[in-house]
Order: structure tokens, then sequence, then C-alpha cells
């Protein structure tokens, strides 16, 4: 029994020394950068609240318009899923508003600013 016991312990003590010893893998695109902690954290939400501040003015009965030049031209429009692609966001934290925008639209067809306005004053 002792054996046996023994024989368990070691294994189960090897196989979670085992797991905590592997590396870390992490596929990236080349030329990508990786970073973590409060300061990648901060630079997340920063992009957010930028992009959420960029819809914010067009959002309400007094909302303005956005003038949008860009490679494929100049562009006027109020509604916030539309400038959001316009902008070409490449942000990864950025994009998941982005994302969210999309899924407004999608489900219910309008809210795409007024989503991306309350997330970012979440985080604020």
């Amino acid at each position: 029994f002792c054996t046996l016991l023994c024989h368990r312990y070691y294994h189960h003590h090897f196989f979670v020394r085992r797991v905590m010893i592997q590396p870390q893998l992490i596929l990236l695109r080349e030329g990508t950068d990786t970073s973590q902690g409060k300061p990648q954290l901060l630079s997340n939400i920063n992009a957010c609240i930028n992009v959420a501040d960029t819809v914010k003015s067009t959002l309400g009965p007094c909302g303005m318009d956005k003038l949008i030049h860009n490679g494929r031209g100049v562009q006027i429009s109020n509604d916030g899923a539309t400038i959001m692609n316009l902008l070409e966001i490449v942000h990864p934290a950025a994009r998941c508003l982005v994302d969210v925008a999309r899924a407004q639209d999608h489900e219910v067809g309008d809210g795409t600013t007024s989503v991306v306005v309350l997330a970012g004053e979440i985080l604020k």
C-alpha cells in the first residue's frame, strides 16, 4: 500500500512540476509586439476611450456629422458603425469595440454609437 501511495504521489508531483515548467507558447504575426501588465492595460483602455470619444459627438438629436478622409476618398457620416469601419482601427482592444458595434448593428439595427459610448464610459 505504501509503495502504491508513494508511486501515485511521485507521479502526481512529477506531473504538476512538468506542467508548470513548460514554456508558454504565444503565436503572433510577424512584426507584432508583446507587452503585459499595467502599461498594456492602460493602453487598451485609452484606445477604447479614444474610439468612444470619436463617435460620442454623433450621438443624439444634436449629433454632428464626421468627415472622414481615407484612401478610399472622403465620406460624411453620423453613424457610429460606419465611422468606425471607415477609420480602419487596428488596435486589438479598440477593434473589440468595432466588433461590438457591428454585432449591435446586426442584431438590432441601431444603437451602435450608444454601445460604444457606454463601453467607453464604463472604462473611464
